[in-house]
C-alpha cells in the first residue's frame, strides 16, 4: 500500500429508533470510542441512555446568522448529560449534539480537557464554522502517555465526524488534486482551485474582486461579507486575497464569490489549456453533449 494512501476502515451507524433523522450511535472498526448524534428535540427522551452518563467531549451544532457555515459550541462533560441538560435550557442556537465517549470508560477529566482544547483550536484554524465558544482553554498538563492516548482518540473521532456531516475541524486536502488544478480569471480576479468530495476548493492566495455587481444574489454577497469577518478574505490593495484554502459548496459559488457576480462555475473554471470544467466533466463521463 502506498505510504500516502489511507487504509480503509468501516463505520457502523445504528439507529435505535429506526428513524433516519433520529438518534444515531456510531462505532468505528478497531476503536474503543462511541459517537452519539442526538437531535435537540429528542434529547429529553434519550438522555437516560448509558452513553449520556459517561465522560466525553461534545459538539453542539446549529445554523449561523450568515447561513453559509454552521454555528458550533465545543465542550466537555463528566458526565456529558449534565452539560447537555444545561445547554438544552440555556442555549437556543443548536439543533443537534454530537458527542464521543469511551466504551471501556477509560476517558478521564484530563483527557476530555485536552480534547476540548484541541477541537476548539482545530475549529478556529479551519474557519469553517461560527464558533460560539467565548474562551479557548489551554491544554492541561498531562503525561506523554496520556497525550498519546488523547491524540489517538481524537484522530479516530475526526475520521467519524465527516461521515456524520460535520466538517468544521479539517482544512481541505489538495495533494492528490494538484494535477487537476483549474484557474479562474476575470475583472480583478485570479484564482486557482480544484474539485473535491466536499465541493470546490479555492487555494489560498487567490485574488478576488473587491466590488460586486448590483444584481448579485444576496446569499453570495452575504457569504463574501462572512469570509471577510472570519479572516478568510483579507484586503490587499485593490483586491481581496484568500488567506487560506477554502471549500465552497460548488464551482459556481466559488466563482461568484471571487468574481463578485453571478457565475456558471462549470464554464468559468478552466485548466491550463483553456478547457472548461464542463468540458472536462463531459469528457470524463464519455459525453459528447454540447451547449
Amino acid at each position: 500500500m502506498s505510504k500516502n494512501k489511507r487504509r480503509g476502515f468501516s463505520i457502523r451507524i445504528f439507529l435505535p429508533d429506526g428513524e433516519a433523522d433520529g438518534l444515531k450511535l456510531v462505532e468505528k472498526s478497531n476503536w474503543s470510542g462511541r459517537g452519539v448524534v442526538c437531535p435537540r428535540a429528542l434529547f429529553p427522551g434519550n438522555k437516560g441512555r448509558d452513553e449520556f452518563a459517561r465522560t466525553g467531549i461534545y459538539i453542539l451544532i446549529g445554523p449561523s446568522e450568515s447561513g453559509d457555515v454552521p454555528t458550533v459550541y465545543i465542550g466537555q462533560g463528566d458526565p456529558v448529560r449534565a452539560r447537555l441538560e444545561s445547554h438544552y435550557a440555556k442555549k437556543d442556537f443548536w439543533t443537534a449534539a454530537a458527542f464521543f465517549v469511551s466504551k471501556d470508560e477509560n476517558l478521564n477529566k484530563a483527557h476530555i480537557g485536552y480534547l476540548e482544547s484541541r477541537l476548539i483550536a482545530l475549529a478556529k484554524e479551519a474557519k469553517r464554522s461560527s464558533l460560539d465558544n467565548a474562551n479557548a482553554p489551554a491544554l492541561p498538563s498531562m503525561s506523554e502517555m496520556d497525550i498519546a492516548d488523547a491524540e489517538g482518540f481524537l484522530d479516530e473521532a475526526l475520521l467519524c465526524l465527516p461521515v456524520l456531516g460535520v466538517n468544521v475541524f479539517t482544512k481541505p486536502e489538495k495533494t492528490a488534486s494538484q494535477r487537476n488544478l483549474l484557474v479562474l480569471h476575470g475583472k480583478d480576479t485570479t484564482a486557482k482551485g480544484f474539485e473535491s468530495a466536499e465541493g470546490f476548493v479555492v487555494l489560498s492566495g487567490g485574488l478576488a474582486r473587491t466590488d460586486e455587481v448590483t444584481s448579485i444574489h444576496d446569499y453570495i454577497s452575504s457569504l463574501r461579507d462572512s469570509l471577510v469577518e472570519r479572516g478568510i478574505r483579507v484586503p490587499e490593495e485593490k483586491q481581496y486575497r484568500l488567506a487560506q484554502d477554502y471549500t465552497f459548496n460548488s464551482p459556481s459559488q466559488a466563482a461568484a464569490v471571487m468574481l463578485g457576480r453571478s457565475a456558471n462555475g462549470r464554464v468559468e473554471w478552466k485548466d491550463a489549456a483553456g478547457t472548461t470544467l464542463k468540458e472536462i466533466q463531459e469528457r470524463s463521463a464519455g459525453s459528447e453533449t454540447r451547449e
